[in-house]
């Protein structure tokens, strides 16, 4: 099975929820694999060239403001076409319009306040990726279980 990687990240109002470790256990649940994992502040800098492309809405310095307030947690999540199936875990930007049962129909009600950030595309995520982990960072590693979790042909 050839793993796609992917970029999450738990924004502050994740861990000032304490809802870190629910939102985790989600991904690991569906079978992906957490390749890294940090705790980071971000700064302006950092926020503008991550969200480059909302620095112009109008809605962007109360966004910046919010994820360079207090801690976020990076994670490099890996399975097998993991930019859709996190992207469906996690549920639409807008939390409001979210199905229960995803991360932000559950715990969230808001568009800019909705916990978590993934990668919404292959190319997009591997930017991403690359932004937030250097290689080193970036364990592999293999389940033991690895046989229950995919046939031998996906």
């Amino acid at each position: 099975m050839a793993a796609e990687r992917t970029l999450v990240l738990i924004k502050p109002d994740g861990i000032q929820r304490g809802i870190l470790g629910e939102i985790i256990a989600r991904f690991e649940r569906k079978g992906l694999k957490i390749a890294a994992m940090k705790m980071l502040q971000m700064d302006g800098k950092f926020a503008k060239e991550h969200y480059a492309h909302l620095v112009g809405k109008p809605f962007y310095p109360d966004l910046e403001k919010f994820v360079t307030e207090h801690p976020i947690v990076a994670l490099v999540v890996e399975g097998k076409e993991a930019v859709e199936v996190v992207r469906l875990i996690v549920g639409p930007t807008n939390a409001t319009k979210a199905p229960a049962g995803t991360i932000r129909g559950d715990f969230s009600n808001s568009t800019s306040r909705n916990v978590i950030h993934a990668s919404d595309s292959k190319e997009t995520a591997e930017k991403e990726v690359k932004r937030f982990f250097s290689e080193k960072e970036i364990f592999k590693y293999s389940f033991r279980n690895e046989y229950y979790r995919y046939a031998a042909d996906e």
